[in-house]
């Protein structure tokens, strides 16, 4: 999974090869239009306004793809949150030249707001949000009892250890965003189950169609797994976080959309809404994390769990 997703050269999103939307192998948020930024943006500005509208306020993205997601919050806070957008810094973390590039081009009008990183090792200290949309689950797992072997030219199942984290790569991205963020919040949307709940699942996906294997098409599709919230949030105490919210994506977005209801006012945006909130769509299917690390919340929710529908991690 790391080579296939992550080579420098050959990897599928290393490469540039990854697509998203209509004619690309998948959909997420960003690929219904600009709703799901704006919406995000409402949020972000109600944690900075918890976190006492500091100045030099910072949003790290990882995962930003080609810089949808950024344009579509800074687009909205310059126009509805100016003095939000007069503190804000957005940072993204992109290891590889080809996504940066594409970023940096989607994000020519805001060149003095955005700055790029190559890994969050090399992040400066900061008080604000890291977000991740579809993140985790293309961190590369352990499967209980499998590595990949070979037989042939052709990779295969082979048996291994049983005693093995599932998700150890997501488990050292906690401990590495915990040394950065001094104050404020993870919030993470992603797919996955909790507790007892879960199971090693992993997911092969090109132009809409999910593979037999992960051995299909190597380098050329997507490959995913579910994510274990339960290890998440218990990585994430040890090293001083606090979960402020989890609950499903449609309930999420309810929130916020009934603190912020001039959000979706036209055809078009109700359109999109429906797409994200949808169960069969993308509104249950994704869940949503929050952790809180230095921030006295006062008993008070943020907008996005005021419904909150979700079980307990």
């Amino acid at each position: 999974m790391e080579q296939a997703l992550y080579h420098p050269e050959h990897g599928y999103y290393s490469s540039g090869r990854a697509t998203i939307g209509r004619k690309g192998d998948y959909f997420t948020n960003v690929s219904v239009g600009p709703l799901f930024g704006r919406l995000l943006a409402a949020q972000f500005v109600e944690i900075w306004e918890r976190l006492g509208k500091i100045d030099n306020f910072v949003v790290v993205e990882q995962g930003a793809h080609d810089g949808t997601f950024a344009r579509d919050v800074l687009e909205t806070l310059r126009e509805s949150s100016p003095e939000f957008f007069s503190a804000l810094r957005y940072c993204i973390v992109e290891p590889f030249p080809v996504l940066q590039d594409r970023q940096s081009q989607t994000l020519a009008s805001f060149r003095d707001k955005v700055a790029w990183r190559s890994s969050i090792e090399t992040l400066e200290p900061f008080a604000g949000i890291h977000f991740s949309n579809e993140l985790l689950d293309a961190m590369p797992i352990n499967l209980r009892g499998k590595v990949v072997g070979l037989e042939g030219e052709n990779f295969i199942f082979v048996e291994g250890p049983a005693d093995v984290k599932t998700n150890q790569a997501a488990l050292d991205w906690i401990d590495n965003v915990s040394t950065k963020l001094e104050s404020g919040f993870i919030i993470a949307i992603d797919y996955g189950f909790v507790g007892d709940e879960f199971r090693e699942s992993v997911q092969v996906r090109t132009q809409h169609r999910h593979l037999d294997s992960p051995f299909e098409q190597v380098g050329d599709a997507d490959i995913t797994a579910h994510v274990n919230w339960t290890e998440i949030a218990e990585r994430a105490a040890k090293n001083g976080f606090r979960v402020a919210g989890f609950t499903d994506q449609h309930h999420f977005l309810t929130g916020i959309i009934s603190e912020f209801p001039e959000l979706v006012e036209d055809e078009k945006s109700k359109r999109a809404l429906q797409t994200l909130l949808h169960p069969e769509m993308l509104g249950r299917a994704f869940q949503v994390l929050a952790l809180s690390k230095d921030v006295d919340l006062a008993g008070a929710t943020l907008a996005g769990f005021k419904y909150a529908r979700a079980p307990r991690l």
